[in-house]
């Protein structure tokens, strides 16, 4: 052909990129027997939480978190206090189950250099890996919002919602702040998720990967509640999760909210870039 016709010839339509990666580790994270287990212990603590109140007498709730106060003037409240619980170890455990799992499992079952002669190289490999962690982070967080607004507003009154500040506001208005709740802890979540999916890099047993994982957390919590290290708090994960509240104020005080997400993209970047680099020298022959 000459380059005149090759120059006349039509052009051949690109190929779209694959989503069949992707879609693959979804299915195998969501199906996995263990991690649906996860996702049905975080559904009963909102299930526990709200009958728990019912079932108590009004003075029993006086002097309780904040949170948990409201549920009975408002259902809705039930999903903020059960996000409230589950934060401190539910949450982070369910995460560091997967972002544990996540590199250590294919390299422990011996699949791992199954998966790059696919052919996938290590980058898409790892970032696939990655997104499949925050997926499921923002499973398990919109679970326990979803199964918590349900039950809240079969046993208590979902009108209208008096938010922290005493400001009232409609049901609809609550709701879409619970969305934001729910994006931000996923973010939250996502940044212990990097932090996993370091960890799983380094080691070949997945129950080694969760422990270390699971042990940040409770570190980074254990480190943020001494007195005398008030000074590293702002920089610790922890310190910002339960900045969520401030969006359940008018107006909103979005402060803490905003050094959390910074402090997030912070810990993103760097545990992401040491699990990449970690990775692309990993040995994965044997």
């Amino acid at each position: 052909m000459s380059a005149v016709d090759a120059m006349l010839a039509p052009a051949r339509p690109q190929r779209a990129v694959s989503t069949r990666f992707m879609r693959s580790e979804l299915s195998m994270v969501f199906r996995r027997r263990r991690n649906q287990v996860v996702l049905a212990v975080l559904a009963l603590v909102p299930l526990l939480i709200a009958i728990a109140v019912k079932v108590s007498s009004p003075h029993d709730n006086n002097g309780g978190p904040q949170f948990f106060n409201h549920i009975t003037q408002n259902g809705i409240f039930v999903a903020f206090a059960a996000l409230t619980a589950v934060l401190t170890f539910f949450l982070p455990l369910a995460v560091s189950v997967v972002a544990g799992d996540a590199v250590a499992g294919e390299s422990h079952q011996g699949t791992l250099r199954y998966l790059l002669t696919v052919p996938v190289t290590r980058t898409r490999l790892l970032a696939v890996k990655y997104a499949g962690v925050v997926a499921f982070a923002f499973a398990a967080t919109a679970t326990v919002a979803v199964v918590g607004v349900a039950i809240g507003l079969i046993l208590f009154p979902g009108d209208t919602v008096t938010l922290l500040s005493g400001t009232s506001v409609s049901l609809t208005n609550a709701l879409g702040r619970l969305v934001l709740v729910v994006l931000y802890i996923t973010a939250s979540m996502a940044a212990f998720a990097a932090i996993g999916l370091f960890v799983s890099t380094l080691v070949e047993a997945p129950v080694a990967a969760i422990a270390a994982t699971a042990g940040v957390a409770i570190a980074s919590q254990i480190l943020d509640n001494v007195p005398q290290l008030h000074a590293v708090g702002p920089y610790l994960l922890s310190h910002w999760w339960t900045s969520f509240g401030d969006l359940l104020r008018t107006p909103m005080e979005t402060g803490g909210v905003v050094h959390g997400l910074v402090v997030t993209l912070v810990y993103v970047v760097f545990f992401c870039s040491l699990a990449w680099a970690r990775f692309a020298e990993k040995d994965v022959s044997s």
